[in-house]
């Protein structure tokens, strides 16, 4: 193209997935490749086959697992460690209504057992912020949801919250 080499969306999508330190990581870059619009979900199946070359192994598991409705790389992040904790998979950005009304589009949702996770970053401190947060958070309760609350810093040892997860599932 114009003189430069490229390749198309599915291989660099399968070359950067290949690269990355570990599957989760693979999973963000789809991810947010998806997200771009860079990467389509048709796509995916292609990645699933598995080539002989350094870190490619990942590539099928990480396409298997990919889903650009993670709005940041810290959700998708969350996503895949939940599933490959053994947890079911849960519905991204999944709009809780009640009464017909719109209530709130939550990060995470296990829909039947009303429990949205939520990821909670940097933007979340923001003026004002905080107010609207426990606004929505009263009106999912309203709603009947429960809701976990996951940082940063939970994502370093993410073991409680998994359980809380998976407590909140059988309650």
């Amino acid at each position: 193209m114009n003189g430069y080499v490229v390749t198309s969306p599915p291989r660099t999508a399968w070359d950067l997935a290949a690269a990355a330190p570990d599957p989760v990581e693979a999973v963000v870059v789809l991810d947010g490749l998806i997200r771009a619009g860079v990467l389509r979900p048709l796509h995916l199946p292609l990645l699933s086959t598995p080539l002989r070359r350094t870190g490619c192994g990942r590539v099928p598991a990480a396409a298997g697992l990919a889903d650009g409705r993670s709005e940041s790389p810290q959700e998708s992040r969350l996503r895949v460690r939940m599933i490959l904790a053994g947890l079911p998979p849960p519905t991204p950005q999944f709009i809780v209504r009640a009464g017909g009304r719109f209530v709130a589009r939550v990060d995470l949702a296990y829909p039947e057992a009303k429990l949205a996770i939520e990821y909670d970053g940097r933007w979340h401190e923001e003026s004002g912020q905080f107010a609207r947060d426990r606004r929505r958070l009263n009106a999912l309760h309203a709603a009947g949801w429960r809701v976990i609350h996951v940082t940063a810093a939970d994502l370093y040892d993410l073991e409680p919250i998994l359980a809380a997860i998976r407590n909140a599932l059988t309650a």
